[in-house]
């Protein structure tokens, strides 16, 4: 049995499908149960038990692993002959400080393709020797990648349908960036190109629309990358949707000449800034060209139709809120489709760690193990981050209100302070992050462009009339009288500047 509790239902477990794919013999013996973190731990043991495995493999992630540790210690009370087996990134790296490995029997750590076959084909013999028991801990290696089962044959119907199914034509990754798993590793392995592009037509084939890749620098190999985009050019259909994850200045004009002719929306490049910061980008590891990555998105956003999600980190080692704020309007100049601000997390076994102490990093001791304050971010300043990022999202990056965000963020060059003060508004107004019905969240802008910006009130109606319908812009921007709205102008004008200056 193979256990993944994913983020969403949307979500298809790609590292399931390629441990059954690769258990040869054993794979027929082999049974996927894939469940949310939203499910009861009890109901997925009920469910687990009713299928009368001898083994079982826990699938754990940063975001899973807390319900993986109740799962894990309901099978250990009520099955302890079954034989728990635990991988992926949460439990390859810290295991004596984690309950979840201490209650496993074999624990794989990194990529778990052949170890977990080897381990299972022990388990599984009629008569397993003794002698040869498998060891609790069994490094995962590097599989040879030309030699690996693929796993696409392993989504079914509904998976093509109706949720997110991921591919991947590379693992690993080049860079050192601290805050990342990823720099870790030794080197970057790419799977055989001709029969990965003989998976996607099969894909395709069978229905699939949506592709995203996992690969962590997508664009490292020029001459693959430009075959592998080839392909869905050459296949493009209405409908057809690629993500991939690139490095933002690695982008030769053969690479831009092959984006620009994808019709607008089809194709989605998420880039990592992470940090305009010099001095914070070299404690960190990270090394980026900003010239010519902000050449790269202008040319993106004005010559083609990609959709370009972007990234910044909140609480890196040194960094203080007046250096985010001139990355973050430093990025928003540039224009990306989307800016998803994170907050660091220390997840186990990144080198980040050596900067706890000389930057007084505090951490979440439970998962998603976030940073809670450093020497230069108080613990407040993450929170109002948090909430900043949290209704970015609701306004700016879904897309509900493009004319609208546009005067919430003209301010120039001072677009994060005038966020940040709308951000904190809305939380003193609401006292939560959550469940903010869009209805309630255009009177609530409205109130806020009107009261506290000064903004005309028919200026602010026709933005949220272009972005939702006449039908949904709030009521009060449409009824209050002509003499009435002159006079509230007036006044909103008289109190502009002090709010200008609070904003800063």
């Amino acid at each position: 049995m193979l256990l993944a509790l994913n983020a969403r239902w949307s979500h298809a477990s790609f590292a399931l499908r390629c441990l059954k794919a690769n258990l040869g013999a054993l794979e027929e013996r082999c049974t996927m149960l894939e469940r949310s973190i939203e499910d009861r731990p009890a109901d997925v043991v009920e469910r687990l038990l009713d299928l009368h495995p001898r083994v079982v493999g826990l699938s754990v992630y940063i975001w899973n692993a807390e319900p993986m540790l109740a799962i894990a210690r309901l099978l250990r009370a009520l099955r302890p002959d079954i034989v728990v087996v635990v991988g992926g990134p949460e439990v390859s790296h810290e295991l004596d400080e984690q309950e979840l490995t201490s209650l496993a029997h074999h624990i794989i750590k990194g990529e778990g393709e052949d170890a977990f076959r080897n381990l299972c084909e022990h388990l599984l013999r009629e008569r397993p020797s003794l002698a040869l028991l498998p060891p609790r801990i069994i490094e995962g290696g590097s599989p040879d990648l030309q030699t690996l089962a693929a796993p696409y044959r392993l989504y079914d119907d509904v998976d093509l349908k109706d949720r997110v199914v991921y591919v991947e034509a590379s693992r690993g990754c080049p860079f050192t960036c601290e805050f990342c798993l990823s720099s870790l590793d030794e080197k970057v392995r790419s799977f055989p190109l001709d029969a990965f592009l003989a998976e996607m037509q099969g894909l395709l084939d069978r229905g699939l629309r949506t592709f995203k890749f996992i690969d962590r620098t997508f664009n490292l190999k020029i001459e693959t990358t430009e075959r592998i985009i080839q392909f869905f050019l050459d296949r493009m259909t209405a409908g057809l949707f690629v993500h991939f994850e690139m490095v933002p200045d690695r982008l030769p004009e053969s690479l831009r000449a092959l984006l620009a002719r994808f019709p607008a929306g089809a194709v989605q490049l998420e880039v990592g800034i992470q940090t305009f910061d010099t001095e914070t980008g070299i404690r960190i590891r990270r090394k980026q060209d900003v010239a010519k990555l902000e050449d790269n998105i202008l040319f993106l956003r004005r010559e083609t139709g990609v959709h370009i999600h972007a990234d910044l980190i909140v609480g890196l080692p040194g960094e203080d809120l007046a250096s985010f704020a001139r990355g973050f309007d430093r990025l928003l100049a540039l224009d990306p489709n989307e800016i998803q601000i994170g907050i660091l997390k220390r997840l186990r076994g990144t080198p980040i760690a050596r900067h706890t102490v000389d930057h007084a990093m505090v951490y979440s001791g439970a998962p998603p193990y976030e940073v809670l304050q450093t020497g230069a971010l108080s613990f407040s300043e993450v929170q109002r981050m948090k909430r900043f990022a949290r209704f970015f999202d609701l306004v700016k990056n879904n897309g509900r209100f493009p004319s609208t965000s546009k005067l919430l963020l003209h301010t120039g060059d001072r677009s994060f302070w005038a966020f940040l003060a709308f951000s904190d508004w809305l939380f003193a107004e609401t006292a939560t992050r959550h469940g903010i019905a869009l209805a309630r969240l255009a009177e609530l802008l409205a109130r806020y462009l009107v009261q506290e910006r000064g903004f005309d009130v028919d200026l602010v109606a026709a933005a949220l009339q272009a972005d939702l319908g006449r039908d949904r812009v709030p009521a009060a921007l449409l009824t209050v009288p002509a003499r009435q709205r002159r006079h509230l102008t007036r006044k909103q004008h008289r109190d502009r500047d002090d709010v200008d200056v609070d904003v800063g």
